[in-house]
């Protein structure tokens, strides 16, 4: 009788300490880490999904001292966005001008549909040479490919520092959400144009895959690599909230990725309110790089 008595005892123990371990875990108080103090010749590296439209009550409109304030509170050197309308790039410009761009709408080629644009400090850093392709057959006319459910195009620069000369590519895309098919092969063109470059190269964007989906191992599975994991002082949490103010459990579908001639620092995602609301459905999602001499 004792030996079963010490058995329950050990069961009621163990499911004790298990329901401490997941109260803790659901409702303690979510720590928001800080936006470092980037160093000097650290070039810091943004990707930011800011949400066409609505995050539950919140129109677009009602977000951009959101959007903004993040993004003036973490100071990219380069920012890529998402899900960017033609009325979120008057605001961005408008609001931080700061910065100058690069993108079209990826509808028409011009103005009509979603950017995948990439802002830039304009006083810091020249563009040398951009332009942009549509993850298709066809990447050189707006146009969708394969499986996906809309057009989807990635946006890249050639930017130099023009104090030091040091230059680096910055590539900005937005994967399919539904075709499976799109993703693996705009994964592959991802890869492709990355390897165009003979300079150091990071690639920033929401590719609707999460880690370790077969899309994310072809982008990860050669020349590119996960900051988040080769960072270290890094973090992990999901970089999707949907909309609501989760902070502990989500999707992680933003990555920036970089080659070998990147070294990160630092990889942080931005959980905090600004303006008073989360910016959008999306954390910001930012790094710290180093150049590898």
């Amino acid at each position: 009788m004792s030996g079963l008595k010490t058995v329950i005892t050990g069961v009621i123990a163990f499911f004790t300490t298990l329901y401490m371990a997941v109260s803790t875990l659901l409702f303690s108080p979510v720590v928001h880490p800080p936006i470092e103090e980037k160093a000097q010749d650290d070039i810091r590296i943004l990707s930011f999904n800011i949400r066409c439209a609505n995050v539950g009550i919140h129109q677009w409109d009602d977000r951009i001292g959101a959007v903004t304030g993040a993004i003036r509170a973490i100071a990219p050197d380069s920012f890529g966005v998402q899900e960017a309308t033609p009325q979120w790039m008057e605001a961005l410009r408008e609001e931080l001008p700061e910065y100058a761009d690069v993108g079209v709408g990826r509808d028409d080629g011009v103005n009509r549909g979603e950017f995948s644009a990439i802002f830039y400090l304009k006083d810091r850093y020249e563009g040398l040479d951009y332009g942009t392709f549509w993850l298709s057959e066809t990447p050189d006319e707006p146009s969708s490919g394969w499986d996906a459910s809309c057009k989807r195009i990635c946006t890249w620069i050639v930017l130099k520092n023009k104090g030091t000369g040091a230059q680096y590519a910055h590539l900005n895309t937005h994967f399919d959400h539904l075709g499976i098919k799109a993703r693996k092969n705009s994964a592959d063109m991802i890869l492709a144009k990355a390897a165009e470059f003979d300079l150091p190269a990071v690639c920033t964007g929401d590719f609707n895959a999460v880690e370790f989906s077969s899309a994310y191992n072809r982008l990860v599975g050669g020349q590119l690599k996960n900051v988040k994991y080769s960072a270290p002082d890094t973090m992990s949490a999901p970089t999707f909230n949907n909309g609501y103010n989760i902070k502990r459990f989500g999707a992680i579908y933003d990555h920036i990725l970089i080659n070998d001639g990147f070294e990160a620092r630092v990889y942080r995602v931005v959980t905090e309110k600004f303006d008073g609301m989360l910016p959008s459905d999306h954390y910001p999602v930012y790094t710290d790089l180093s150049l590898v001499s």
